[in-house]
């Protein structure tokens, strides 16, 4: 794909001290535009990101996968390479070159980010994190055959393939949805490493007890559901 034309989508909540940073990092120079979804924010997110060159929309129901399907739904048309990035300044944006090598390259339609094959700063990949990723990557592995290492947000994937994936998570199960079912459809896909901080603030996630059990029980649900649907039919139906 040599004329990749790449579309940021960055959900966004309650992220006014970091947003700034992700935004003046990404490499404008490979990139056609950068929407920012704030998602119900009752902080200035939404000004700075303006003021930092990036498209906000605003997204009013709360979860991390409404916020990436408001994103998609706002892409200029003439996208064909969405990469979806935190607003934490956990990921390193510059890294976005690295991530579309594969896509452009015709090697992969998705590519995964991988924080557990990358470098990480001690402390930014909390124990229970690790394990859930550990857990949820074996289980797709030993379900549909892919062996993947992480569900790490930062990803890029072809907008032909995001298509058909019919994506329709509005929370927690929105990374492991996307893998599964580029499992399902043998989408080619790899995952490459990158390198991973300590965000800025406090996880909506791994930050509580009742974040990291919903998004547990989320991501465990959302492999038992398509389990269950059965590999040979329309994950679109």
């Amino acid at each position: 794909m040599t004329d990749a034309r790449v579309g940021v989508i960055i959900p966004a909540f309650n992220e006014e001290r970091s947003i700034a940073n992700v935004l003046d990092d990404i490499p404008r120079d490979v990139v056609h535009e950068i929407i920012v979804v704030d998602n119900a924010s009752d902080d200035a997110t939404a000004q700075v990101a303006a003021r930092h060159g990036a498209r906000v929309i605003r997204e009013k129901r709360r979860g991390y996968g409404s916020a990436c399907l408001a994103g998609i739904a706002a892409l200029d048309p003439s996208v064909n390479v969405v990469v979806f990035l935190d607003g934490d300044y956990s990921d390193y944006p510059a890294e976005l070159t690295d991530l579309i090598v594969p896509i452009c390259q015709d090697r992969a339609e998705l590519v995964i980010g991988s924080r557990v094959l990358g470098e990480r700063e001690r402390g930014a990949l909390a124990i229970q994190a690790r394990f859930g990723n550990w857990l949820a990557t074996r289980l797709i592995r030993w379900i549909w055959g892919v062996p993947f290492t992480d569900l790490g947000p930062f990803r890029a994937i072809t907008k032909d393939a995001l298509d058909r994936l019919h994506m329709c998570d509005t929370t927690y199960g929105w990374t492991v949805e996307m893998q599964i079912k580029a499992a399902m459809l043998r989408v080619p896909s790899v995952e490459i490493p990158v390198r991973y901080r300590r965000r800025i603030g406090k996880s909506k996630i791994t930050g509580t007890a009742r974040g990291t059990i919903l998004a547990g029980w989320k991501i465990l649900s959302t492999i038992a559901l398509y389990w269950n649907f059965g590999r040979g039919r329309d994950i679109g139906s």
